[in-house]
């Protein structure tokens, strides 16, 4: 599969790089800083440039086949970053229709969850990250109606941890007393949802 990484210089981001390489997929990673995907340089191709640049967006993602995003919530958000999820949402899904690729994979977050007990993921995510909150809702309201083949993988905590191929997935919910995930577990579910069609028009909760 030929695939474009976005978000590939962070924490998963990274992950979903090396997964897709383990994969045998063909990975295109379009970043601002293409430093930390040095040790991969030989393996991908580096596109530099602006997630928030459309055009640029729909330059790179014509002639592949999906797009998983790591690009994911900061907290606390940055004054200057109010809205950053939204706005990446609305190039994304506009550069995608005019590159006509429809498989879009994107990670959100836990918080998003209104229904989860153990963890209260949404109370706390509105007590707490009120920011992250609304800009991750906003993103996912633009990715729901954007007609495209769409997946959200909203995981929980994120752990610096390595791979452990252990982690429970359900539809519309966070797994129970899913409090953390390591990040190359979330980079596995997502490169393997990007490859198959049973996610599409998901929300999908991942965690250890």
């Amino acid at each position: 599969m030929r695939m474009v990484v976005l978000g590939a210089t962070g924490g998963t981001g990274i992950e979903i790089v090396r997964y897709g390489i383990e994969r045998g997929h063909s990975i295109t990673a379009f970043v601002r800083a293409p430093e930390r995907l040095r040790v991969f340089q030989d393996r991908i191709n580096i596109r530099q440039g602006d997630l928030l640049d459309r055009a640029a967006l729909e330059s790179v993602i014509k002639g592949h086949d999906a797009v998983v995003s790591g690009f994911g919530p900061r907290a606390p958000i940055a004054p200057g970053d109010r809205g950053l999820l939204q706005r990446f949402a609305i190039a994304l899904t506009s550069a995608m229709r005019g590159a006509e690729v429809r498989r879009l994979v994107v990670m959100s977050t836990a918080f998003l969850f209104r229904d989860c007990l153990l963890p209260p993921t949404y109370l706390i995510g509105r007590l707490f990250f009120p920011g992250v909150v609304q800009d991750a809702t906003a993103m996912e309201e633009v990715l729901q109606s954007s007609g495209l083949d769409w997946t959200i993988v909203r995981p929980p905590q994120l752990q610096d941890k390595v791979h452990t191929g252990s982690y429970r997935v359900r539809d519309g919910h966070l797994p129970r007393f899913g409090f953390t995930i390591p990040r190359p577990d979330v980079a596995e579910y997502m490169v393997k949802a990007a490859e198959n069609h049973s996610s599409i028009g998901k929300v999908i909760g991942v965690a250890s």
